[in-house]
């Protein structure tokens, strides 16, 4: 089946020819570098710590950081000081997840983790596309309401721009839009929220915030995703010149 996830609708959004390039032509763009692993290690190690008990999570975050590395091609690039670093933050962040979960969510339960999203765009008319995504986390309070949340890593924070960025914040929309569907739950009934693992804080080192999202929010993410499709299925796929300089296909014989 045809589908579409946000990261697509993100970078067809950058640039449609980058994503005629990585999801068309399948060539390798971005493969990750030392911030991805770190990224991958702790947010698993977040969720595990959050579900299992008698959970160490110290041992486990080092040797998830260990094999995310492993997986970046070009390791002689690597700056080690970082990575060192990164060893350092990780443990400092671990101890902080659990008190920081109950204090802002208050009593819950995990309704689930890395639940997978598979679900019909029935909006779009010319041919079946499916939206493709894995939600993080998903807490219930004891109000009844499901809690959406994506594990974000950063060095000292998001500043007010980035938190209200549609691109940023469609995700969560998108998200609970089919995470209500597939499940059959009043988008009432469902809140969005980031959560910020900060690496180089010195307090508040795990911050959680509630994203709106909205009927008319929705309405424009979905606005986009479809436009998104539509380009895509005609194959249209221009170039934005102005997304040219960070790109690494500029000036290559891929994108002359």
């Amino acid at each position: 089946m045809p589908h579409i996830s946000f990261s697509e609708i993100k970078y067809w959004n950058k640039c449609p020819f980058y994503h005629k390039l990585v999801y068309v032509d399948k060539l390798k763009g971005f493969e990750g570098n030392e911030h991805t692993a770190f990224g991958s290690a702790i947010h698993s190690t977040c969720e595990k710590l959050l579900v299992e008990n008698n959970f160490e999570p110290l041992g486990y975050f080092k040797e998830q950081f260990l094999e995310e590395l492993l997986k970046v091609p070009n390791r002689e690039n690597f700056n080690r000081k970082l990575i060192s670093d990164m060893k350092g933050q990780g443990e400092s962040l671990l101890p902080d997840i659990l008190e920081a979960t109950k204090e802002y969510f208050g009593e819950y339960e995990v309704s689930s983790v890395e639940e997978k999203l598979f679900e019909p765009i029935k909006e779009f008319l010319q041919e079946e596309y499916n939206f493709k995504g894995y939600i993080d986390i998903v807490f219930k309070t004891k109000d009844g309401k499901y809690h959406i949340v994506d594990w974000k890593t950063c060095s000292w924070g998001w500043d007010a721009r980035r938190r209200s960025d549609p691109m940023t914040t469609y995700q969560l929309t998108l998200y609970k839009h089919f995470f209500a569907l597939k499940n059959n739950i009043d988008p009432k009934n469902i809140e969005t929220h980031f959560a910020l693992l900060k690496r180089t804080a010195k307090q508040n080192k795990i911050e959680f915030f509630k994203v709106t999202s909205g009927p008319i929010k929705t309405e424009n993410a979905l606005k986009l995703s479809l436009k998104a499709l539509y380009n895509i299925h005609s194959k249209n796929y221009p170039k934005n010149r102005l997304s040219c300089r960070n790109c690494e296909f500029y000036k290559t014989e891929h994108c002359p």
